[in-house]
């Protein structure tokens, strides 16, 4: 297993106040489910379909429609609340939250307010090398998502395209654990990979599979401790929270404006209005949208045409023992297995299409570093430079597999090795066949690496003496070697015949 410190959340401290001022943050992620139909309905979740058209009566609240739970959608939340190593309840139940918005036809949204699916869980942010932070997850409850207004086609109209409506989602709360904006950013950068891994959510962030609502409030240093020991949010200041939120990027930018904004208020004598706001990325700042509702405000009841959610644990653990392998133990097992460093196995398991394409190099080669170091570097840093990701590399993983292999067995130098996969990657082609075919085979004939040592050397007796008085000026003549075999000698031989030539 990875060594990882647990160490106590470091708060972030604004600079630039009056006083020090402590961030307490707490997030709730809306999570599209992944499945072909709605929560309550058959109707399509294909994303990017002309507008109202994945739209059945009930999603439309047609008058005497009834909704249908979709059972793969309750089994997609179990899978979550599992790979978050959460408690799962054998009973919830379904509520309505009534509010009015044109997008939502049928003036609630089905939703778990008392009873949810999924207890308390648990995240693991990495922060960075051996160091993590522990994010409790207090719920996880499946709801359906609204519609969506168009404000932009008329300029006097607003359109409402029901496609989204019914589209089951996940939302999952945390605990107020977060201390600062990058923090809150690698939570959800940690949860996404997760939701990824175990197939549940696609994380597209820009589709709007993957939406953050920000709670942010700002406590006087020592505050957060005595919530901890009380769980009295008081202690905590009061909350503003920054819905619909998209970006990393812009998730820390919010954070750390509101902050001082609510800084600003508290030191000039002010008291801060709990509140929904929105984040203006182009102002750079959060603008008020509504006051805060509470429970009460929606009319929360138990939604009378869903009858209350029992699942047998046997279903449960059927689950579960179904589970891949999630990021944490894939990348302690490739750190414990290959030798390799916490970084590159972060990097090889950031996405599990890039863990995948690993272990696929790795069924036609036995190095773990070596196809590592390929791939991060070679690969990854060539697809990176042209905008590319793993699912668009025109080198597969046998072919990278079959350049390691060559170069482990001595046909082919690293150098060579990097040629190859040049012509592999803009021209295609077996790699064994290209070596063999180009020439490119390495020379590890001694006696013909010999004859070319002797050439320069004979060639350069004044380099000769300067390399006897400094032996480090060796690397010139193997340099010359390689050039004069078209990189072909094995580089270790040239270096051996070197040294014993110029007495070294």
């Amino acid at each position: 297993m990875l060594d990882l410190s647990f160490e106590p959340p470091k708060p972030k401290v604004i600079a630039g106040a009056k006083y020090d001022w402590e961030l307490v943050i707490g997030m709730e992620i809306h999570a599209q489910i992944s499945t072909e139909a709605k929560l309550f309905s058959g109707a399509s979740t294909k994303f990017g379909a002309e507008p109202n058209s994945n739209v059945a009566f009930v999603d439309a609240a047609m008058p005497g429609m009834l909704p249908v739970i979709n059972e793969y959608c309750i089994e997609q939340a179990v899978r979550t609340g599992l790979g978050l190593k959460a408690e799962i309840n054998l009973k919830s139940a379904f509520d309505r939250k009534n509010y009015f918005y044109p997008d939502l036809p049928q003036g609630y949204q089905i939703s778990q307010l008392y009873h949810p699916l999924v207890g308390e869980g648990e995240v693991i942010v990495d922060m960075e090398p051996g160091i993590a932070r522990k994010v409790r997850i207090e719920r996880i409850h499946v709801e359906q998502d609204a519609g969506k207004s168009i404000h932009d086609m008329d300029p006097a109209m607003s359109f409402v395209d029901l496609n989204r409506t019914g589209v089951a989602l996940m939302e999952i709360v945390s605990r107020p654990d977060i201390r600062g904006p990058e923090e809150a950013a690698a939570y959800v950068v940690k949860l996404r990979q997760i939701l990824r891994y175990l197939g549940t959510c696609d994380g597209n962030m820009q589709n709007g599979n993957l939406r953050a609502d920000v709670n942010v409030s700002v406590c006087r240093p020592g505050q957060y401790e005595k919530y901890q020991e009380t769980q009295d949010f008081s202690h905590l200041g009061t909350r503003c929270e920054i819905k619909n939120m998209n970006s990393m990027r812009f998730i820390q930018q919010a954070i750390d404006y509101e902050a001082r904004r609510q800084i600003a208020i508290l030191e000039n004598g002010g008291k801060v209005d709990q509140e929904t706001r929105l984040y203006d990325p182009d102002k750079g700042e959060t603008r008020s949208m509504r006051s805060k509702e509470e429970a009460h405000d929606y009319r929360y009841f138990p939604d009378p045409d869903l009858l209350p959610l029992e699942i047998e644990q046997a279903w449960v653990d059927d689950i579960k023992a179904s589970l891949p392998e999630l990021p944490d133990e894939k990348k302690a097992r490739f750190v414990n297995d290959f030798g390799l460093s916490e970084y590159d196995a972060g990097v090889l398991t950031a996405e599990v299409v890039n863990s995948a394409y690993f272990e696929d190099v790795l069924k036609g080669c036995d190095d773990g570093k070596l196809a590592a170091n390929w791939v991060i570097n070679e690969l990854f840093g060539r697809l990176k430079k042209e905008g590319h990701d793993i699912t668009e590399s025109p080198v597969s993983p046998a072919q990278l597999a079959g350049i390691i292999s060559l170069i482990k067995k001595g046909d082919i130098s690293g150098k060579i090795g990097k040629d190859v996969f040049e012509i592999v990657y803009t021209e295609g082609g077996d790699p064994a066949k290209i070596v063999e075919e180009k020439g490119l085979k390495q020379v590890t004939d001694t006696g013909a690496i010999e004859a070319a040592v002797d050439e320069v050397i004979a060639a350069n007796p004044a380099q000769v003496e300067k390399a006897k008085q400094n032996p480090k000026l060796a690397g010139w003549f193997v340099g010359q070697v390689m050039k004069t075999t078209g990189g072909k000698a094995n580089p270790k031989a040239v270096n051996d015949i070197v040294a014993a030539k110029l007495g070294l």
